[in-house]
């Protein structure tokens, strides 16, 4: 009963949220609620919201001030060389900055924080999508997908849960994923072209592009008041006198988050106040640039804490672990010695519904077994276990892309529908060469 309960949650709030009848906000408070009191454990409610909320308050910590720190540098106009050094590469050319984009994150992503990555690139692409009218679920779509890839890193989320779980090296479960990843990588470059093509043929590229060139690179104040006055208070934000201290600090906290100096949320933290201190020095002038960026912030944060409620409900109440239950169940013992191929194709389906803790920490471990019993060894089953990443990053349970469409203004069912058959591209690419190299058995 709970697993059927389970199922009916999930595809009622991916029904409600892709149709557009319910905010992705309210859903995932909403219908967990509901199907939390239809499971009998109302009374119970409360507590698992808070135990979500709790496992969730480090990474609403990490973006509240992440999108500050980020905001404020975007004020100070730290990103607007790089912007108009892709911009004059590219001559304005859709299909250029798009591939630029998946280049971009691609080679950012290797940080192994999603959010950050994520953070960086629409800030540097969002406004070049903008002035040359390319579809944002195209930037949004990019990044995912190359994100999905370079979180495998031994330092990122999921090789991290497997390799505890299942008690193997997270820089062994790297080296195996490592061929199929170089190879994703070059594939979103590839699906980053494709959609060029396409968006460079939805408008007339020798002439419209020059018109918004022009407009993207003078930037010349039209005949509206309205916009006159915005480009004179962003001028007055800029601070170009400070463009290489604020570089620095920006280096020293990327640097600082790989390098594990303090936890992300903290250095955040510690930035955004440096940001405010260095370019801002009047509490006239911070006061203004905290109030600027909030409305974003609390739209992301919110997200994520809804988010944590959704979880919180969905693991307490049991309805997790008993979808994890029927998974198992439906595996005939006949194929047990093709675990390796199993573990892969369950993995799409089990890491976007049930979210990473619920596949790795409720289902890995019954699938680890089942393997071992026909000799095949847990490396193998880990190793399968990954290859669902980029399609399951896209779940309604991973925090990280609430705030991909948040910043980017675009609805997670446009996401899903824009990106899931190119997400699963990645996945098949994973099965083949690791079959073909040896690294997991048919």
């Amino acid at each position: 009963m709970l697993a059927i309960l389970g199922y009916l949650m999930v595809i009622t709030f991916l029904y409600l949220i892709i149709s557009k009848r319910l905010s992705p906000f309210t859903s995932l408070i909403i219908i967990p609620a509901i199907f939390g009191i239809l499971a009998g454990s109302g009374s119970k409610l409360g507590s698992w919201m808070m135990e979500g909320i709790e496992n969730v308050a480090p990474t609403a910590f990490l973006l509240l001030f992440a999108i500050m720190y980020f905001g404020i540098m975007l004020d100070t106009g730290l990103f607007e060389p790089l912007t108009g050094k892709i911009l004059s590469l590219t001559k304005g050319d859709p299909l250029k900055i798009i591939v630029g984009t998946a280049i971009l994150s691609g080679i950012i992503g290797f940080d192994g924080d999603g959010s950050t990555t994520m953070m960086i690139c629409v800030t540097a692409f969002l406004p070049l999508y903008k002035r040359l009218g390319i579809r944002p679920v195209i930037l949004a779509s990019i990044i995912i997908m190359q994100v999905g890839i370079t979180t495998l890193v031994p330092w990122g989320g999921p090789s991290g849960r497997v390799a505890s779980v299942l008690h193997l090296d997270p820089t062994d479960l790297y080296k195996a994923m490592l061929p199929g990843m170089i190879i994703g990588l070059l594939y979103v470059v590839g699906v980053a072209y494709i959609l060029g093509k396409k968006e460079r043929a939805r408008f007339n590229i020798e002439e419209a592009t020059h018109v918004m060139m022009a407009s993207a690179v003078e930037n010349p104040i039209i005949e509206n008041p309205s916009l006159r006055d915005d480009q004179t208070i962003a001028t007055a934000l800029r601070r170009p006198n400070l463009i290489w201290v604020n570089f620095l600090l920006s280096i020293v906290i990327m640097v600082g988050i790989i390098l594990e100096w303090l936890p992300s949320a903290v250095l955040f933290i510690i930035g955004t106040s440096l940001a405010l201190l260095i370019n801002y020095p009047s509490l006239r002038d911070q006061r203004e640039r905290i109030a600027a960026h909030a409305p974003n912030a609390l739209a992301v944060v919110s997200m994520i804490i809804a988010a944590g409620i959704f979880a919180g409900i969905f693991k307490g109440s049991g309805m997790s672990g008993a979808m994890a239950q029927t998974l198992i169940s439906i595996i005939p013992l006949e194929l047990g010695s093709h675990m390796p191929i199993i573990t892969a194709i369950v993995s799409v389906p089990a890491l976007f519904f049930l979210g990473p803790d619920g596949f790795y920490f409720g289902i890995l471990p019954l699938l680890a077994e089942t393997g071992a019993s026909y000799g095949v060894s847990a490396k193998e089953i880990g190793v399968a276990s990954l290859f669902g990443t980029p399609f399951g990053i896209m779940g309604p349970l991973v925090a990280s892309i609430y705030l991909l469409i948040e910043i980017t203004n675009i609805n997670l069912g446009d996401l899903h529908k824009h990106t899931a058959k190119w997400a699963l591209g990645i996945v098949v690419i994973y099965i083949i060469v690791a079959l073909v190299i040896g690294v997991i058995s048919f």
